[in-house]
């Protein structure tokens, strides 16, 4: 049977792909696979952090079901199939470039190389003058593998952008030209924040001329016709209320699936069913027609290039450590469940800070313009914007995404509401009871005594110890 070569191009921080008339970003590329393939517009990460939301795109599984994979800079899990793998010994060549599973260790589960595969990055570029873009040549990488696969042999390669991953040089992306209508309603909108969301476009804009490169290589050899190429984000933009936090924006990713000539499924489709990056696994054995007989969390997508129908029409989200910086490094253990309108949040620790404590610099929140902005604002006495970044939360959020998408009213004691709470509710909890999350059987808690092999002076204890240094990750 026929295998068809894949291209997984995955930005790193990105909320948004320049694919409709009225966005701000500028991804030429992307917006010609849109036109000419799928765009997904309710697809919903995992866990709202790089390392996690990867290693559930490569397991199929949700995060709580990866014991240490579901915390951020932690040691890939042992005894865990990721897709490359089975790619590979079903006669793939397999390949990536800049950013793989990452921040974390794999080689504590015997793993020799990166769990998306070998590793094509040695070819380096200049970047932009001024800017902080990475220097690793991608799509000359992705010549290079391509150059060294063997004919009619099917290929996977992993494009990861380390764009638009924080830091940026302020102004790296010229002068800003961002409308007050772009700034989400919970940041301020002033200079500073619009310059930083334009200098944020910038680098998603390098990200899509690198992946016009692949993709015009794919044409000179011959090979787009057979490809199918998946274009995603690991999780939402690096701005407060954003990425590493379980809001609307920044588990709510563009996806971009454009099919190659040779396929014989519909064109320029849009799809509204909600999927979720524990679909890739399945999704990707398909395209590559292996039969896998293991049990994953997600469902196959290609029911839905024919038919935007789904029997059970909605997203689970969770999240335990991300970046150390509370009383003994502790997490904040979130669970989600997003239906076609609504969002409900269950925050499972609600006395914890969920972005940090306020001595540690709140260090799930990326450094920038648009934080110190924030918390320059709330020294002054404002503390409207301080609220909805870094304030403490209740329990339960309950939010009505199609009339309040930036999740500001929460409706959680609404009588209106009650009835589809308490079902929200009852349905979150039967389904972390079938996926088996240790937070539903009087466990959980060992989601913080995983080891952390991030940078040691940005722990709780080197904070007592005076050590502890405010640079962020």
């Amino acid at each position: 049977m026929k295998q068809y070569n894949i291209l997984f191009a995955i930005a790193d921080d990105a909320s948004h792909f320049g694919i409709n008339d009225s966005s701000f970003v500028q991804t030429p590329c992307i917006k010609k696979l849109a036109d000419e393939g799928y765009v997904f517009n309710n697809a919903f990460t995992t866990n709202p952090k790089c390392a996690p939301s990867r290693c559930s795109i490569l397991s199929g599984l949700h995060t709580w079901r990866l014991r240490e994979g579901c915390n951020h800079f932690g040691y890939f899990p042992n005894n865990v199939t990721v897709f490359p793998d089975v790619l590979e010994s079903n006669g793939y060549k397999i390949g990536y470039t800049g950013k793989g599973w990452e921040p974390g260790d794999y080689r504590r589960c015997k793993r020799n190389r990166n769990p998306v595969g070998n590793n094509y990055s040695d070819i380096k570029c200049n970047p932009p003058k001024g800017s902080s873009i990475s220097d690793c040549d991608y799509a000359s990488n992705f010549e290079q593998f391509i150059n060294e696969k063997k004919e009619n042999e099917p290929f996977f390669f992993w494009y990861g952008g380390h764009e638009p991953h924080r830091p940026y040089s302020f102004k790296e992306g010229g002068i800003s030209n961002i409308k007050d209508s772009q700034i989400p309603k919970y940041l301020p909108n002033c200079e500073e924040v619009k310059q930083d969301f334009c200098d944020y476009a910038f680098e998603i804009k390098y990200f899509d001329s690198h992946l016009n490169k692949m993709v015009n290589l794919l044409k000179k050899q011959d090979l787009l016709k057979e490809t199918i190429i998946v274009v995603t984000s690991d999780n939402g933009a690096p701005f407060p209320r954003i990425k590493g936090q379980m809001y609307e924006n920044d588990f709510h990713l563009p996806l971009v699936i454009y099919n190659g000539d040779n396929l014989k499924m519909p064109k320029n489709k849009k799809v509204n069913s909600i999927v979720s990056f524990v679909d890739f696994f399945p999704t990707i054995l398909e395209i590559a027609n292996i039969k896998y007989n293991q049990m994953l969390d997600g469902k196959s997508l290609f029911p839905l290039f024919f038919e935007d129908t789904r029997e059970d029409n909605y997203a689970l989200m969770g999240k335990e450590r991300h970046d150390v910086g509370r009383e003994g490094d502790k997490g904040y253990p979130v669970r989600c469940l997003r239906d076609e309108n609504y969002l409900l949040i269950w925050n499972l620790k609600p006395n914890r800070w969920p972005a940090g404590n306020p001595e540690t610099n709140y260090t799930n929140c990326d450094s920038s313009p648009t934080k110190d902005k924030i918390l320059e604002l709330k020294d002054e006495g404002n503390d409207y914007y301080y609220n909805f970044s870094f304030n403490k939360r209740p329990e339960f959020e309950f939010y009505d995404i199609k009339n309040d998408s930036e999740c500001l009213n929460n409706l959680i004691d609404s009588q209106d509401h009650f009835d589809l709470i308490k079902k929200m509710k009852n349905l979150l909890i039967k389904k972390l009871i079938e996926t088996k999350d240790p937070r539903m059987f009087n466990a959980g808690d060992e989601f913080d005594t995983y080891e952390y092999v991030g940078e040691d002076n940005h722990s709780w204890a080197n904070y007592i110890k005076g050590t502890w240094s405010k640079q962020n990750f």
